[in-house]
């Protein structure tokens, strides 16, 4: 295999873990307790999103958790085996990280009259949520470009 898709194979398997690390923490955990995850940074308080926002916060964190997450784990160990089965999971994973993080900050746009977020927060979502579309972007791109090799 290539020197050049080895080192971005190793990227796309090092930041989906990370990825997941962070979901599972922020997303799954905060469906056990809210509130410790909230003062991790990682949820907004209800002062913050209203207790609309945290019903919102935690259906996502159910979807994620049913959904997303999985994906995410099923593509990086299948990718590592080099299944089938791993690719299609990973592009679903993939997919899934272009959608939500604009759906989540078009939301903190539109109702940034209606919620009151700690003004650092509009910064560092504004640079980590396109990131996360970057990423998803970038995966699909290169998964498309590489299956034939990847899965050999």
């Amino acid at each position: 295999m290539d020197k050049g898709v080895v080192i971005k194979f190793k990227i796309l398997i090092a930041l989906s873990i990370v990825l997941t690390i962070f979901l599972l923490v922020g997303q799954t955990f905060s469906l056990i307790n809210y509130d410790l995850v909230v003062s991790l940074g990682l949820q907004e308080s209800i002062e913050e999103v209203t207790s609309l926002g945290i019903d919102w916060a935690k259906a996502f964190a159910l979807g994620d958790t049913l959904a997303y997450i999985p994906f995410l784990i099923m593509g990086i160990i299948g990718l590592i085996k080099k299944k089938r089965w791993g690719l299609y999971s990973m592009f679903g994973s993939l997919a899934i990280s272009v959608y939500w993080p604009i759906v989540n900050l078009s939301a903190i746009y539109i109702g940034r009259n209606s919620i009151a977020l700690n003004p650092d927060k509009y910064i560092s979502f504004s640079i980590i949520l396109p990131l996360i579309s970057i990423y998803g972007l970038w995966g699909l791109w290169y998964l498309y470009r590489n299956q034939d090799v990847l899965l050999k």
